[in-house]
């Protein structure tokens, strides 16, 4: 994808600075202690990030503050939508899995898509901080950052959250299901 076409017009930065500011004030418990002036300052600061984050929105995640680096004072941007992102399902885990299926390929994977978007796939302890910020995934699974101990074996992990409770589990990387798709977070 070109560079050019990975940035927002004025008119697009003004409509999802608006939708990103109403979904911060109706979601609070996110984000407590931070406040919306400070975000908004660094979001406009770095522009560039404005991309990622209405490639987010677009693909479904809902993206919103979940939190904020202590090192670096950067915000934390995470895919909030209560099922994994509509727009990032049906995907395989990464390009080796995809180029190991012999038929019925799916038309992307997880990896490649989160890093054409410019995000990246929540680990497990990212993935259960969130689920203690709301519950996600109560009829979905997301694929999680897989550590290469279980990925040079030909796995990946997924999670998702049912009876109550946030369950880890692992498949092969290159199955893909209709309601598996990944989560990204972004750092602003």
């Amino acid at each position: 994808m070109a560079k050019a076409t990975k940035k927002l017009t004025g008119k697009e930065q003004e409509s999802l600075l608006l939708l990103l500011k109403n979904r911060f004030e109706k979601n609070a418990k996110r984000h407590k202690g931070i406040e919306w002036s400070k975000v908004e300052a660094r979001l406009k600061a770095n522009a560039n990030k404005l991309w990622s984050l209405s490639e987010m929105e677009r693909t479904g995640g809902e993206p919103d503050v979940t939190g904020q680096d202590k090192k670096t004072g950067a915000f934390i941007f995470c895919d909030c939508a209560a099922e994994s992102p509509a727009g990032r399902r049906s995907l395989c885990y990464d390009r080796e899995a995809l180029d190991s299926r012999k038929e019925f390929k799916p038309a992307d994977t997880a990896i490649d898509m989160a890093k054409a978007m410019g995000v990246e796939i929540l680990d497990e302890e990212a993935y259960r901080y969130l689920q203690t910020l709301g519950n996600f995934d109560a009829k979905t699974s997301s694929w999680l950052k897989t550590p290469e101990a279980i990925r040079k074996h030909g796995g990946a992990i997924f999670g998702d959250w049912r009876y109550h409770h946030v369950f880890v589990y692992h498949n092969g990387a290159g199955s893909y299901y209709a309601a598996r798709g990944f989560r990204g977070s972004l750092m602003v």
